[in-house]
């Protein structure tokens, strides 16, 4: 069996042209301008609420770290 399908050429990416400097910082700024930025309000209260989070975490890992402590000297002392 023959493959009747057409042959057609691998593109690697030279047809395009590059991206001059200038155009593509003119690309950066225009992507900026589409982003939602938060308000200072939305900011102080996702950098609250990640703090508690972390500390919350940081407990947790230290009350694991103690029982496990306490368990290993309990075992092997």
């Amino acid at each position: 069996m023959t493959d009747t399908r057409p042959q057609t050429p691998v593109s690697r990416g030279r047809d395009r042209g590059r991206t001059s400097p200038g155009l593509f910082l003119r690309q950066v700024v225009a992507e900026l301008r589409k982003v939602v930025w938060p308000t200072q309000q939305q900011v102080v209260t996702y950098f609250f609420v990640v703090l508690v989070f972390v500390l919350v975490m940081m407990a947790y890992v230290a009350g694991l770290d103690f029982g496990f402590g306490k368990t290993m000297f309990a075992i092997f002392a």
